[in-house]
């Protein structure tokens, strides 16, 4: 087998190139205090990155039926698009870096676990829809992070490697699908402290310490 280099960038989207914790949180917490639930910030941060329907079994439980539980992310979404549409806000660095690796023809993709229509108002709302080769959801697969299946499908329809592949995340579920997907990890603390991120194999409070060197020397122990 060939040695693995840097061959495409795998960005997770929510707290990695948007900010977009707050209104997620709220639009949670707004749907769950109607069923009479309390959803605190520090429940939301344990689960920020998972799929929908895990953090709906986590706050009301694992009875419900899948129809209520489409209808509760239903609300969900809608109330979060609504609010996030009027203000994203990227974080620094990652249009940046994003512009070099399409400048440097690195493939890219977005590989998240929120839904088409999520990320359709982020890369709208920064001016970057064009700038990934294929999108993975997570509604794509079977399982979420941290199952690595939406890495995988990734990787797949860009034609890489897993192993030739960098994840780019924010979330302990991201960094440890990423890893178990075989790639090399870059966790960027904007939602969690280092220390809870500490399977990465690069970790940074900001995306404006990475570029193209930064990342091709994580192949250099491979």
């Amino acid at each position: 087998m060939s040695e693995s280099r840097l061959e495409a960038v795998l960005w997770d989207m929510d707290g990695v190139i948007a900010d977009t914790a707050d209104y997620h949180y709220g639009a949670w917490r707004d749907v769950f205090r109607e069923r009479g639930v309390a959803f605190s910030k520090t429940d939301f941060m344990r689960h920020f990155g998972q799929r929908h329907d895990t953090i709906i079994k986590f706050a009301l439980g694992d009875k419900l039926t899948p129809e209520e539980i489409e209808a509760i992310a239903d609300k969900k979404q809608a109330l979060y698009r609504e609010r996030v549409s009027k203000n994203v806000v990227p974080l620094p660095g990652a249009i940046e870096l994003i512009e070099l690796l399409k400048k440097n023809r690195i493939k890219t993709a977005i590989a998240t676990s929120a839904v088409p229509k999520n990320i359709d108002v982020i890369l709208e709302g920064l001016g970057i829809q064009d700038s990934f080769q294929t999108i993975a959801f997570g509604t794509e697969v079977s399982e979420g992070k941290p199952s690595p299946q939406v890495f995988q499908l990734a990787a797949k329809r860009l034609g890489v490697r897993p192993a030739d592949c960098v994840v780019i995340e924010d979330a302990i579920a991201g960094v440890a699908a990423a890893k178990r997907a075989g790639m090399k990890c870059v966790a960027v603390t904007n939602s969690h402290p280092g220390r809870d991120l500490q399977n990465a194999d690069f970790i940074v409070d900001t995306l404006e310490k990475v570029d193209i060197n930064v990342l091709r020397s994580l192949f250099n122990n491979s």
